[in-house]
């Protein structure tokens, strides 16, 4: 028996304020942020006691006591005790490949309505200790009597003390995201003056929304914070131009702290669900997700790192059959300003979109004025796991609140992966 696919519907979204790490949630764990946006979604749409059908959350960097954070983060949103509910994690891409999983469910007539989201904090990051010491602390524990619990401390030495923190390096190439994104900005030809165009792009387009009020049904204050405050309405090219490069010191170097996303706290969440539970309920449907693609790169000997959602947009479209100029509004995940102008590029060479897309000819051109409109993540702030839901959400209320539409998600993440997806609105 062939199940006909359920349209998904996306509801809406709640987050909290994202915040530069060690600012505003210092103090604050994942689980209590996602905690906080969890509630805000169940307060926002009278979900409280409510049985859902299932919650994919994830964090990317995360303490071993949150081996079941999905879980815990849902016992105390309000929701029934008997809504389930799973980790999941993909770098930055994490909660757009929640809603994926969520909303594959609901086309399949597997649940009915469900929750995707995502969180992280750098100020809460788990600090570990060298292997030797913790092999100490291993041998102690499994000695048998007090003298063999004892004999492996003699091994301990003041080396043993210095903390190892956690670092966004790739384990095959030992390069950072943005030692591996200036290699990239070199290959495409990506300057300096056109990576800091768009970063104050994204902070005045980001300054605007909230001006506009166009945040204020997204985003529920939590510990004091009521806004992004990473946020430069301030900003000009001449400030932007004093940055030095913090990557590639050399001379050729071009990736600044001012047009690369910084260490941000925040969590963020999505409310997906089939038409008819929306409707039975009187909720509006904002938008549906129709289309998403997974895809991954050999970053290590042929690609660049950050450059796989040039490809999954290509496979989309295809299978959508639909053009790059399809589009009412494009959300481009900012990692760094110059992924985004890369990604944009590739997509109008030619020699690229023939040898590495297999396609006739270049894909073509974006709309500028089209893209990242309320803000990307340079301006906004970036918590890995949290962005790919942040985007759904405020592309969803964009088309909305526009009288319809049709948007693209494109999001990079570590380990050479992309997530991306289309979301279509109906007047």
């Amino acid at each position: 028996m062939t199940i006909k696919p359920r349209r998904v519907a996306i509801i809406g979204g709640v987050r909290i304020p994202f915040c530069r790490s060690h600012t505003a949630y210092a103090r604050h764990s994942n689980q209590d942020m996602m905690t906080a946006a969890l509630r805000g979604l169940v307060d926002r749409f009278g979900l409280h006691g409510e049985v859902l059908g299932d919650v994919a959350l994830g964090a990317v960097i995360k303490h071993s006591r949150d081996y079941n954070l999905a879980r815990e983060a849902t016992l105390s949103s309000g929701l029934s005790p008997r809504t389930p509910a799973f980790d999941i994690q993909r770098a930055c891409g994490t909660s757009l490949s929640a809603a994926i999983a969520i909303g594959a469910k609901i086309s399949q007539g597997l649940i009915d309505v469900g929750i995707a989201g995502g969180c992280d904090t750098i100020s809460d990051v788990p600090v570990v200790y060298p292997d030797a010491y913790r092999r100490i602390l291993f041998d102690s524990a499994a000695g048998r009597s007090f003298f063999a619990k004892l004999r492996p401390w003699g091994r301990l030495r003041p080396r043993h003390f210095v903390p190892v923190f956690p670092a966004v390096v790739e384990p095959r190439t030992k390069l950072s995201m943005g030692e591996s994104m200036e290699i990239t900005a070199q290959r495409w030809g990506i300057s300096r003056e056109d990576q800091d165009a768009l970063a104050l792009r994204s902070h005045l387009n980001a300054a605007a929304a909230w001006r506009d009020g166009f945040y204020d049904d997204l985003v529920v204050e939590y510990a004091g914070a009521a806004q992004d405050n990473n946020i430069r309405p301030d900003s000009t090219l001449e400030a932007l131009a004093r940055l030095k490069p913090v990557f590639d010191r050399s001379e050729a170097g071009t990736l600044t702290a001012g047009n690369s996303t910084p260490l941000t706290d925040g969590a963020s969440t999505t409310l997906l669900a089939s038409e008819q539970w929306a409707l039975e309920r009187n909720l509006p449907i904002l938008a549906y997700l129709t289309h998403a693609r997974e895809a991954a790169v050999d970053f290590v000997n042929d690609e660049g790192l950050l450059m796989a959602p040039a490809y999954a947009v290509s496979d989309m479209l295809k299978e959508a059959n639909l053009a790059l100029q399809d589009f009412d509004v494009y959300e481009i995940h900012e990692a760094f300003a110059a992924q985004t102008l890369a990604t944009l590029k590739a997509w109008e060479s030619e020699e690229f979109c023939a040898q590495r897309l297999l396609r006739g000819e270049a894909m073509g051109s974006v709309d500028r004025d089209r893209l990242n409109r309320k803000g990307g993540s340079v301006a906004l702030g970036h918590p890995f796991a949290a962005t790919g839901t942040r985007i759904l959400a405020t592309l969803a209320s964009q088309l909305h609140k526009r009288g319809g539409g049709r948007g693209l998600i494109s999001i990079c993440t570590a380990g050479g992966m992309g997530v991306t997806a289309i979301l279509e609105s109906e007047s």
